[in-house]
């Protein structure tokens, strides 16, 4: 078993805290990109589980212009993903984590556990990345206050209900989510809302969610969005998930013009290019 540190024992330096309004400053939206050290996530489960593969394709997404590295080690896609201990995605993160954090790009950890989290920012990690935005683990959000790191809060459920407003639902769980980063310290500017496209939702409640992601702007905090290679896509077009660029790219430039500002992308290049070339070109209306 790795030992971890105890929740207070890192205090954050000024790199850690600029981080957010560093990567929010810009015409365009940041660009997160996707590194799986897993078997079995749904577009490239196994691709990148041994180190050096890990390691080349975090400099390949740096190379393609990724401002942020999202690094997980245990599949959080919502049909078929195997549940791991937090021994296991440790044992996963410990060979690959403190060789891409020295590549200079700040890197997110994805994970749900608390004790995952807190060891990750341990090593360097820079942004927590939680699919159950601080409502699974009851530790999570004292870990991210404790450093005072931004963390990113996604919207979950257990399953999909089509009956509901997705967008009621989102705002319902987000209020419950501030409500415990508050009671926990977490500064409203260390906060990025995500509304979870492909989790907890119907195929069309994820459209719905891109549709109408300019109802977050009520929370007035950044929103991150990732519709990279869902399923909803095949929905419009068949499609297999190493198929569905073009499709991504249409929801990411969607979700841009209502308001994203950091889009998660496993296509950092063809992303990059598209949203930039679209804010080239709307700067000149």
């Amino acid at each position: 078993m790795m030992a971890t540190k105890p929740i207070a024992s890192v205090v954050t330096g000024p790199a850690v805290s600029t981080v957010l309004p560093a990567l929010l400053s810009r015409p365009y939206p940041a660009v997160m990109g996707i590194l799986n050290v897993t078997p079995d996530s749904f577009s490239d489960g196994g691709q990148f589980i041994a180190p050096d593969q890990a390691l080349a394709q975090a400099r390949k997404l740096i190379a393609d212009g990724a401002d942020i590295i999202d690094i997980g080690a245990e599949s959080t896609r919502p049909y078929g993903s195997q549940p791991v201990t937090a021994e296991a995605e440790m044992a996963r993160l410990q060979p690959v984590l403190a060789e891409v954090i020295a590549l200079g790009v700040p890197v997110s950890i994805d994970s749900m556990k608390s004790e995952v989290v807190a060891w990750a920012l341990d090593q360097g990690a820079a942004i927590a990345n939680d699919v159950w935005g601080l409502q699974r683990d009851a530790g999570m959000a004292a870990v991210v206050a404790a450093r005072g790191v931004p963390v990113i809060i996604m919207h979950n459920r257990e399953s999909a209900d089509p009956a509901i407003d997705i967008m009621q639902d989102i705002a319902a769980f987000f209020e419950r989510s501030l409500e415990i980063a508050a009671s926990a310290g977490i500064a409203p500017d260390k906060i990025v809302l995500d509304p979870g496209i492909g989790f907890g939702k119907t195929q069309e409640q994820s459209m719905t969610a891109l549709a109408r992601l300019s109802e977050l702007d009520t929370f007035r905090l950044p929103v991150l969005v990732g519709a990279s290679r869902k399923r909803f896509i095949s929905t419009v077009v068949p499609s297999e998930p190493q198929q569905r660029i073009g499709g991504s790219l249409a929801a990411h430039l969607i979700a841009a013009r209502n308001g994203a500002r950091i889009i998660r992308a496993h296509d950092v290049a063809e992303t990059v290019q598209a949203l930039r070339v679209a804010a080239a070109i709307e700067g000149q209306q």
